[in-house]
């Protein structure tokens, strides 16, 4: 945003610029008119022509520096608050937007709104001082043939408005465009093993020319209409001249008008027809800005579904419990779906580790991602400490809890990094430490950079396997009070999962742990057990309680026995 003082320095700027270009024909009408009549001085004009032109050339760069400046602070700022915005946005948003799209916001929309700050404005501010008072001076000089100038002047304004509104159209079609085609170079790139895999190049190289080709045509459809824009400008200026050059020449010949007067109502006029172009120019400019700038503001008034409390309350225990909670997913109840959990009631005691099992799509990643609200759940049904988690800070909560997805991320850095992304200040042994206890520090001294290999975009570079134990490694690394893996070992054998897991049977000693897993070995250690099914508690007790019933825990457990017993064969 502009700083203090900056509005009233570029005002000034762009007088004195202005002002001195201004007196510059009345210096040649007087130099013509001396001329005209044998006398002398046009060396002392001269003079003065050549200290205005250097007084303008002066304020010309500052009124530039000024304006230019001022747009790009205001890029600057923007770009801030988006991006703050889009941090603050829960996963469900993501879910629902493209990441090409996002990127279109970040990229295209802002440029085009930091143009019509800096550009846009800056060829809008000539129009505003030169038009009224070079029209004041014109009137001076000759009010009958300043009349005859502005004729066309009543058609112009209406091009413009017209012109403005389908620039402004149609140059939203060009963003949304860019948009599908930033969305689609994204995600072929991600999946490009997928895409080479089912060998579709050829295909995927179609569609993108396909999406190539709208997005030249909606170009091309903004371009027929901006390229005509100027040349009408022109047009209405070189009216105006023709007009001139027939009524003010008459006078001239008839003795109404002074040679000197009409070569400085020329002057005049031609300062008229840049103004002039420069109010298409800005036309084009800030209607492209304010297109953009409608998109950035739809997207900074979605409000953050997931927010801090006005009043935070401190975390006092790290008890859970759930009482009588019932979740949908945005969007999906409307539709007949089932909840995804319902009417869940559950106590995990302070310093207990919780076992979560169930089939498919049963619930266990939902209860997952609402305990540390990555997932908002409705009030009064989710408890940490004894306080609803709500009314909890969240930094704090997050701050307590470790938390290892399904499906691990790893960013595109090296591997010391990504252990260390939530403790950015951990000392190499804590990262090697955490490593271990992850199973995964043999396997990382072996590479040839150790823990300063780079795994590549999304961790390509590691297998499943072990992108899911650098996320367990990060995990352990926050010393968290409460401790959430989330199926965690899903690529790991069956060997090594037990290496892991008797890593980690020490560090769930004193914390609050859950445990969500598909194989029943993951969970047999734990305090208790439940068993979820279509969002619902069906079983609960320990492991040796659960075999000994007749439910699905007793037949996961059988199944994955005898898948064991197979692979050993």
């Amino acid at each position: 945003m502009a700083l203090p003082g900056a509005s009233d320095r570029r005002l000034r700027g762009a007088l004195h610029r202005d002002g001195a270009e201004l007196v510059v024909p009345l210096l040649i009408k007087e130099a013509i008119d001396r001329l005209t009549r044998g006398e002398g001085g046009l060396l002392q004009i001269g003079g003065y022509i050549v200290a205005l032109a250097i007084v303008v050339m002066v304020f010309r760069f500052f009124w530039r520096y000024f304006f230019i400046g001022t747009s790009r602070r205001i890029e600057r700022d923007l770009r801030a608050k988006l991006y703050g915005h889009l941090l603050a946005l829960p996963p469900s948003f993501y879910h629902e937007h493209k990441t090409g799209d996002l990127m279109a916001h970040a990229t295209n929309d802002i440029d085009a709104v930091t143009r019509a700050c800096g550009f846009g404005l800056l060829t809008l501010a000539d129009p505003l001082f030169m038009i009224p008072v070079a029209l004041g001076i014109m009137v001076a000089i000759d009010p009958k043939l300043t009349l005859y100038a502005v004729l066309p002047l009543p058609a112009l304004t209406l091009f413009m408005a017209i012109f403005g509104r389908v620039i402004h159209r149609r140059f939203e079609r060009v963003q949304e465009g860019f948009s599908q085609l930033m969305e689609k170079v994204r995600e072929n790139i991600s999946g490009i093993r997928v895409l080479k895999a089912f060998v579709q190049e050829e295909g995927t190289r179609r569609d993108f020319l396909d999406t190539n080709r709208l997005l030249m045509d909606r170009n091309m459809s903004l371009v027929r209409v901006s390229g005509l824009f100027h040349p009408l400008i022109e047009l209405m200026g070189g009216a105006s001249l023709a007009i001139i050059l027939w009524a003010g020449g008459r006078g001239v010949v008839f003795g109404s008008l002074s040679l000197g007067d009409l070569v400085a109502f020329f002057q005049y006029l031609m300062m008229l027809t840049w103004p002039m172009l420069s109010v298409g120019m800005a036309v084009n400019v800030l209607q492209r800005g304010t297109a953009s700038l409608a998109r950035i503001n739809r997207l900074l008034a979605t409000p953050p579904e997931i927010a801090n409390p006005p009043v935070s309350r401190p975390l006092r225990g790290t008890r859970i419990e759930i009482r009588d909670l019932t979740f949908s997913y945005p969007g999906r109840g409307d539709d007949g779906d089932a909840p995804a959990l319902r009417g869940l009631n559950l106590t995990v005691e302070e310093g207990t580790t919780l076992g979560v099992v169930g089939l498919t799509g049963a619930g266990k990643s939902t209860l997952a991602h609402l305990i540390p609200r990555l997932l908002d759940p409705p009030p009064r049904t989710l408890f940490i400490g004894g306080t609803d988690v709500r009314d909890l800070d969240l930094a704090e909560i997050r701050r307590a809890i470790g938390f290892v997805p399904q499906d691990p991320f790893l960013f595109s850095a090296s591997i010391k990094e990504n252990i260390a992304f939530g403790s950015p200040d951990a000392s190499e042994e804590a990262v090697i430490e955490a490593a271990r206890l992850a199973g995964i520090h043999d396997e990382i001294a072996a590479f040839s950079q150790g823990y300063d290999t780079v795994v590549g975009e999304r961790g390509l570079a590691l297998s499943g396997g072990q992108q899911q134990r650098v996320a367990i490694a990060r995990a352990l690394l926050l010393d968290p009070q409460i401790l959430i893996l989330d199926d965690p070992l899903s690529a790991v054998d069956a060997e090594k999962e037990a290496f892991v897991l008797g890593n980690l049977r020490e560090f769930f000693r004193g914390r609050t742990c859950l445990v969500i897993a598909h194989r029943i070995s993951a969970v047999m250690q734990a305090d208790r057990i439940i068993v979820l099914d279509q969002g619902r508690i069906v079983e609960t007790g320990t492991h040796g309680e659960l075999a000994a019933r007749d439910g699905i825990y007793r037949r996961l457990w059988g199944l994955q026995q005898l898948e064991g017993w197979v692979s050993v064969q």
